[in-house]
């Protein structure tokens, strides 16, 4: 507990986000929760849309954007008009170690790296051996989502890689995630022992109480895509779903399609819309949580926060995990969460208008099974950093005594 008066503690909290949102809104969870008894600086490295905000007492400072040029994450590009990546890279970096003097943090937090992330090494590896260098080094912590992305042949390498990066800058590991569900060993399988102890959170969800509500009528399909950027397919799927087979069944559907849809994709379902019945489309909700308890049946992909989302809500649900390329992360969890009885499974292979609505009908009046997961990630990471934080200033006193 804090006393009355005493000048808070500065926690720097490191994000990057490339294709989606979810890495940056746990983020931004996670750093409400530490503004209580910290100082929360927040670095964000991506995009940040409007409609998006800090939460109180959160300080957000913005790193010139690097995002993905190819919607997968593995191509890098600047997005600040007018800097190429070489500079943007050199300007960040510059931020990064200037905000570690100027803050003089008792903890970093860096999401995700060194388990993933690893083009960013060239702005965090800086980051990490100059605060490992300063007198009163900060306790430096690895917050790090429930499932980790599958690296094919080089997986043995990379694992090795992050967990000696772990053992060398490191002091804690958050997993946000309830191991009832997933360990991460399921998923980070290292041959060197990590040193850094690892500690579950349960999953990071946004504050306040569950929404509740009534179901809308007519019955509303609720199809969301995260972020956007790579939800295109479902959403163009779906709105051929409404005109060709849910309209006829006396459903609307309602698209969602997240920030970062590419402006063309967003265009082509808005005229879809002006000649669709039941067909809508919007850009962001502002809690697409309580947007779901309102509707019959979602659908979605299955990204960290949409699946806690479908289960907060008690909706009905179709996931259709996003699953180009290496990108195994959401059909692990969806598999996880089918086990459960949670929600039904959809392969992006096997998507069609005529499956999609289908699987809607097969849904529609029926109830999944309450999953009982830890939900208090934010919180008890909190917790987590204020003990660490503790214990490494202690270390500090007596080691001057």
């Amino acid at each position: 507990m804090r006393r009355p008066g005493a000048v808070r503690p500065t926690i720097l909290h490191y994000c990057q986000h490339s294709v989606g949102l979810g890495h940056l809104v746990r983020s931004l969870s996670v750093a409400g929760a530490l503004a209580r008894d910290f100082r929360v600086v927040l670095v964000s490295g991506g995009t940040v849309p409007a409609g998006i905000e800090a939460p109180a007492g959160v300080e957000l400072v913005a790193l010139p954007v690097v995002g993905s040029s190819d919607g997968a994450g593995t191509g890098l590009v600047s997005l600040e008009p007018g800097m190429d990546l070489e500079k943007a890279w050199e300007r960040r970096r510059e931020i990064l170690l200037g905000l570690l003097v100027e803050l003089r943090p008792a903890a970093i937090v860096i999401e995700l790296f060194p388990l993933g992330r690893r083009k960013f090494a060239a702005e965090l590896l800086p980051l990490l051996e100059a605060a490992r260098g300063q007198a009163c080094r900060p306790a430096v912590v690895c917050s790090v989502r429930d499932i980790l992305v599958a690296n094919g042949p080089e997986q043995q390498r990379r694992d090795d890689q992050a967990a000696r990066r772990l053992n060398r800058y490191f002091d804690l590991m958050v997993v946000h995630a309830d191991p009832r569900l997933v360990r991460l060993e399921d998923t980070f399988r290292p041959s060197i022992a990590v040193a850094p102890p690892v500690r579950y959170s349960g999953f990071v969800v946004p504050p306040g109480a569950r929404p509740c509500g009534p179901r809308r009528q007519p019955p509303e399909i609720l199809v969301s895509a995260g972020g956007g950027m790579v939800g295109g397919p479902l959403l163009r799927t779906a709105a051929q779903a409404q005109r060709l087979h849910l309209g006829t069944l006396g459903l609307t559907t309602r698209l969602v399609t997240g920030p970062f849809l590419p402006a063309e994709d967003a265009a082509a379902l808005h005229a879809e819309a002006a000649g669709c019945a039941g067909l809508s489309v919007e850009r962001l909700v502002p809690d697409l949580c309580a947007a779901m308890v309102g509707a019959s049946v979602s659908v979605s992909q299955c990204g960290y926060n949409t699946a806690l989302d479908v289960l907060r809500a008690g909706v009905p649900a179709l996931v259709v995990p996003y699953d180009e390329g290496r990108e195994t992360e959401q059909t692990e969890r969806a598999r996880r969460l089918a086990a459960l009885g949670a929600l039904r499974v959809l392969p992006a292979r096997e998507l069609s208008a005529a499956r999609l609505a289908h699987e809607v009908g097969e849904l529609l009046g029926t109830a999944p099974a309450a999953v009982a997961l830890d939900l208090s990630g934010a919180e008890t990471t909190a917790a987590m950093v204020s003990s660490l934080v503790a214990k490494t200033s202690l270390g500090v006193q007596m080691a001057a005594s």
